[in-house]
């Protein structure tokens, strides 16, 4: 009963049946068979998988973040002796984070070969959707360089989504100056006219869509927040900046803002010369003309001229 569950004398006094080997059911206290120890020791078994686990669990200081006190607690662990049939590894927030992260790599790497299919699909070559794709790493750096620079934190789930929306927004550029640059030389243009052309002709748009996106992730970034209802009714909207929804939603905006920044400014020199270096090492092995059309692009002047605006030299 639990009024007798604390009180030690009453649980060793406490009668134990059993038979005799004559038959008979006797009686006898449990002290008569037991003795008492007083130790420490845990209230449970608990069991993850079949396996018997043990949790330690702490919360964060003041002044210190989870990553910095996990990462504290990961260098005291190496020095700690593990005995054999033992593991130790790091739970709660941390273990969400490696399976969200494990998620994020899988994501990331069927969205660039779905994209990779895409693109071959359009152009019917490899090379040309590599020279693409080439624009998902330029994004990626641009990220690391834009956090650096500004000594923001990595958000692992916020900021692998908006590497993975990096994947597929800034591929539009090179697919722009790819795909013009094949019509133009379709139409007869040489090589090095029509690369010019095409980065000439399609500045503006590259421009103008990249701009366009990183103006509008920039009240998402900081935060502002307005109250449309005393806005409508009052006219005071009570413009503000921060708040909890920066917290969450700030480090993908800025993910997307520093990578399609960065992406766009060396989208128009790279892709250009990379698109320059794959045509002349394909006319050096196949030995046709550099500046012949591209044998799978086919030759359509009224997409071209529709599509060229003029261009004041």
């Amino acid at each position: 009963a639990k009024p007798y569950r604390d009180n030690v004398d009453a649980i060793v006094n406490a009668p134990l049946t059993f038979r005799d080997a004559t038959g008979a059911v006797r009686q006898v206290p449990i002290s008569s068979v037991a003795d008492v120890a007083y130790g420490t020791t845990y209230g449970g078994i608990k069991r993850k998988d079949t396996h018997r686990l043990i949790t330690i669990s702490s919360n964060v200081l003041n002044g210190f973040t989870g990553p910095d006190v996990v990462a504290n607690v990961q260098r005291a662990l190496k020095s700690f002796p593990v005995p054999p049939g033992y593991a130790v590894r790091m739970g709660g927030a941390q273990e969400d984070q490696k399976e969200t992260s494990d998620f994020l790599g899988f994501a990331a790497v069927g969205a660039i070969a779905l994209i990779f299919l895409v693109l071959v699909t359009q152009f019917n070559s490899v090379a040309k959707p590599i020279i693409i794709l080439t624009e998902v790493i330029f994004s990626i750096i641009g990220v690391m360089l834009g956090l650096a620079i500004t000594g923001m934190n990595i958000s692992i789930v916020m900021t692998g989504v908006g590497v993975i929306a990096l994947a597929g927004i800034v591929v539009k550029n090179g697919i722009l100056l790819v795909e013009f640059t094949d019509m133009l030389r379709a139409q007869g243009m040489p090589l090095h006219d029509a690369l010019v052309l095409a980065g000439r002709t399609r500045l503006n748009p590259v421009i103008l869509t990249a701009t366009a996106a990183i103006l509008g992730l920039i009240p998402l970034a900081v935060g502002l927040n307005i109250d449309f209802y005393e806005l409508f009714n009052s006219g005071h909207g009570h413009f503000y900046l921060g708040g909890e929804s920066v917290v969450f939603w700030g480090p993908l905006a800025w993910t997307i803002i520093f990578g399609l920044s960065f992406a766009t400014l060396v989208t128009l020199l790279v892709v250009p010369v990379m698109y320059l270096l794959n045509e002349k090492l394909q006319a050096a092995f196949t030995g046709r003309d550099v500046n012949s059309a591209p044998p799978s692009v086919p030759a359509d002047r009224e997409e071209v001229e529709a599509t060229t605006p003029p261009v004041l030299a």
